[in-house]
């Protein structure tokens, strides 16, 4: 099967998209944006080629077991039992290379009992790692580091007192080797673990499982041909690419727009590092654009610092503003200033919800002063990005443009974030098939 690939490499995550020969969506995949951007491209388009596998999955169940109950049971079993293989994997680099760190000086005399220490440390991290990824199981975070870190942190804590070793040696040993792990992507042996995965699941539970098995092998069969490939984002220039295979973040975000949204002309981009506006036409293509690219005020990574000044998690900040009676007036989002801003404000007695919503509407009005330069909001207007999945923004994006423009339909996808990577898939389907609408834009 052909399939045309689109990579976003943004500043704080990297997004990859898989497109059949339909325009269809047969994988999205995201990692967390490393110093190493190879890796991190290479870590989304596996990310990508994992979910278009189980789009496959459901695609031979739909041809071969129609009506049959409880299918969905299976593959969030067998997602959970995959997921549960590639965590072991990494475990098992991340213990060699705790390792190879065990050496030096600081190891002469207690290098044995370092040693000994860590493969406590990780016999208890895979003895608890099946409960991570059963039914109901909750996590924060579904990137490596986050999981592993977390919990590693804590259980070296315990060795490091049973075992009357130094605990900030294990810690040393850790941080040394998570950014060799990190910056290494998993195998590639993608079937080999969807077939190990099967082995973990219990597929009586939904019945039939012969049959079930069958699909499954008959949907691994089918070879995913990466027939072209296109990148873009804020780090595209760092893409092991030829030139050829980048474009624009602009046209990408405009055409990935227009795919999601046919009837879309005004486009807004919040993501970690910057915010765009575009204007496209009926065909996809941009007309005009204005970018804020030289500072974080008003993106993401603004929201991320914002987060860390008062000691919560970025996913938080939009529930809490929604909690505003009366909003802040901001006098900047420059993020140099911000944090003494918060402070004085905290000390002044004035609610963290407040505050808050506050911030989020000088962020969006700085976003439609951008938009504004761009050309305006004209129906239909979609918003993407990682800020579009903050509720309080998105509801003082809403206040605006009603105030500003009137009635307009606004697009909001739960995809958003993948509209780079999306443009930049079509791209290369366009490219493979000798038409490159817009790229000289």
């Amino acid at each position: 099967m052909k399939t045309y690939v689109g990579i976003d490499l943004g500043s704080t995550t990297t997004k990859a998209v898989l497109l059949d020969e339909d325009e269809k969506v047969l994988g999205r995949g995201i990692t967390n944006s490393r110093s190493n951007y190879e890796t991190a491209c290479r870590v989304a388009g596996q990310e990508a080629v994992i979910d278009a596998r189980f789009t496959l999955f459901r695609r031979e169940f739909d041809a071969e077991q129609k009506g049959l109950e409880k299918i969905e049971e299976f593959l969030a079993a067998l997602e959970r039992a995959f997921r549960l293989e590639r965590f072991i994997e990494q475990l098992e680099d991340l213990e060699t290379t705790c390792l190879e760190q065990v050496k030096g000086d600081r190891f002469v005399k207690i290098e044995d009992g370092v040693r000994q220490a860590i493969g406590e440390v990780f016999q208890r991290l895979c003895a608890e790692a099946p409960d991570m990824f059963a039914p109901g199981s909750t996590r924060k975070s579904d990137f490596f580091r986050d999981i592993a870190g977390t919990r590693y942190l804590t259980i070296a804590e315990n060795v490091a007192r049973e075992a009357n070793i130094p605990y900030d040696l294990l810690l040393n040993v850790y941080d040394k080797s998570i950014i060799a792990v990190e910056n290494r992507a998993p195998s590639d042996n993608l079937s080999e673990k969807f077939r190990a995965a099967l082995g973990r699941v219990s597929v009586e539970t939904a019945g039939t499982g012969d049959e079930l098995r069958q699909a499954v092998e008959q949907a691994l069969a089918i070879e995913l041909e990466e027939t072209y490939l296109v990148g873009t984002g804020y780090g595209r220039v760092t893409l092991p690419f030829s030139k050829e295979h980048i474009r624009s973040e602009i046209l990408c975000h405009g055409l990935g727009a227009h795919m999601m949204y046919p009837k879309t002309r005004t486009v807004l981009d919040i993501g970690g590092q910057d915010t765009k506006g575009i204007q496209v036409d009926a065909k996809g293509i941009v007309e005009n654009f204005q970018m804020n690219d030289r500072c974080a005020a008003g993106c993401g990574r603004y929201l991320g610092y914002i987060a860390d000044e008062m000691n919560m998690g970025l996913h938080e900040l939009g529930p809490l503003a929604m909690k505003s009676g009366k909003p802040a007036r901001i006098n900047s989002t420059c993020t140099v200033f911000a944090g003494a801003e918060l402070r004085d404000r905290l000390a002044l007695g004035e609610k963290r919800e407040d505050i808050l919503a506050g911030l989020h509407r000088a962020i969006i009005l700085r976003a439609m002063s951008i938009i504004s330069r761009s050309g305006g909001i004209a129906d239909e207007f979609t918003f993407t990005g990682g800020v579009a999945k903050n509720e309080a923004a998105v509801r003082e994006l809403r206040k605006l443009v009603v105030e500003n423009y009137g009635e307009v339909t606004i697009n909001i996808d739960p995809d958003s974030i993948y509209t780079g990577a999306l443009g930049g898939a079509e791209f290369a389907r366009r490219a493979a098939e000798g038409r490159m609408e817009g790229v000289e834009a």
